[in-house]
């Protein structure tokens, strides 16, 4: 019947609409719902892991919005819990993972996408920050430049917002 329900609501989201849009829902503590929304289709990706930020741009520079959602879970490759970043896609009016990242150069503390890369703010296990920017590159994230490394917290994040 939830299901059902949910199928519904998304039915009725998409009326109306002229183009699509990606928006995160909280259902509970660890679980979150990113929906894609178009003129004819609304996709649901469950998130069971918490979620600190969202934001939408065109990643890969194609022309489509793709969303960035920054999520707190361990990883295979590093299981301590810490801060990710993943990127969805609509393909074909379904919410699809696009890149499921588990870590950028240093330890993520916080993300912003703007004109066309991901601004990252990051720490290095000793206290210093550092503030990188990222650029699509097939696939994932690659390093394009940093604009300040081992640095405090204070001039970290002047730089980074």
């Amino acid at each position: 019947m939830l299901k059902r329900l949910l199928a519904i609501g998304c039915w009725l989201l998409a009326i109306g609409c002229s183009a699509q849009t990606f928006a995160i829902e909280k259902r509970a503590d660890s679980l979150y719902v990113l929906t894609l929304t178009t003129d004819s289709t609304c996709s649901q990706w469950r998130l069971p892991y918490p979620v600190y930020r969202m934001e939408t741009g065109d990643v890969d520079g194609n022309g489509t919005i793709e969303a960035l959602v920054g999520v707190i879970k361990p990883t295979r490759f590093y299981p301590e819990m810490g801060r990710r970043l993943f990127i969805f896609k609509n393909y074909e009016g379904l919410v699809r993972p696009m890149w499921l990242g588990s870590k950028l150069g240093g330890t993520l503390q916080d993300f912003h996408f703007r004109n066309g890369v991901v601004r990252s703010l990051e720490t290095n296990g000793k206290g210093e920050y550092t503030v990188a920017e990222y650029r699509w590159s097939g696939f994932g994230v690659a390093f394009e430049r940093y604009l300040v490394r081992n640095t405090n917290e204070t001039e970290a994040r002047k730089i980074f917002e």
